[in-house]
């Protein structure tokens, strides 16, 4: 996960001070944001401290602050970079044809976009989960907007393919089901733990994504 997409709009970014940063500050914002993911791989976010952010970074904790008032800050910044690359599940919904055979081979899209999504970025969504426990509101309103476009993808096309003759409101169907999608992903690891391999999971995901979707 690189701390700064290409293509990312920076014009957003501020250091402390309100000053918008030029390259060479992009530069070291971009290495502090890599050294606090790094150090997520192998410590818990509160066994982390500034220092230990500067000391990876080969800075100082002066410089840090430069750009960031406290490391919750920091991991707001990695968690508001890694929910802007939801798009990508949202565009599988929206691009499957989900009124013919493919409506099958696009809810395994959609189970595998989840899975691997959660364990590319799971470092960091743990800390997204940890802020949420916590009732931080900044971090509710990125997981809230990381979530409402599939969410809104599934509500239009379960509403198409099932009528008006729904057992349920397709928004509760998109809702229901993205929430089961995050949890299970998020949990891929435990259930490996307890023998449940990954393609039995992908495949319990698809089956329930179609059927949820379709109604079939």
């Amino acid at each position: 996960m690189s701390p700064e997409p290409s293509g990312l709009d920076t014009q957003h970014i501020k250091a402390s001070d309100g000053r918008v940063p030029q390259a060479r500050g992009l530069a070291t914002r971009t290495k502090l944001l890599e050294s606090t993911s790094a150090l997520l791989r192998v410590r818990t976010y509160h066994e982390i401290t500034v220092a230990d952010i500067a000391g990876e970074a080969q800075t100082s904790t002066a410089t840090f602050y430069q750009y960031f008032p406290d490391i919750a800050s920091a991991a707001l910044e990695l968690v508001r970079i890694v929910t802007a690359e939801g798009g990508r599940l949202t565009t599988i919904v929206r691009e499957t044809d989900w009124s013919g055979p493919s409506a099958y081979t696009g809810s395994e899209a959609l189970a595998s976009a989840f899975l691997s999504f959660w364990k590319e970025h799971m470092v960091v969504l743990r800390v997204l989960d940890l802020f949420l426990a916590e009732g931080d509101r900044r971090f509710y309103e990125l997981r809230l907007r990381f979530l409402s476009e599939v969410t809104d993808e599934i509500t239009d096309v379960a509403h198409v393919c099932r009528g008006e003759a729904t057992p349920a409101e397709p928004r509760a169907i998109g809702a229901v089901l993205v929430s089961m999608l995050a949890h299970v992903a998020a949990h891929q690891n435990g259930m490996e733990t307890e023998g449940i391999a990954t393609t039995e999971t992908q495949k319990a995901m698809a089956e329930i994504i179609h059927h949820a979707i379709t109604g079939k």
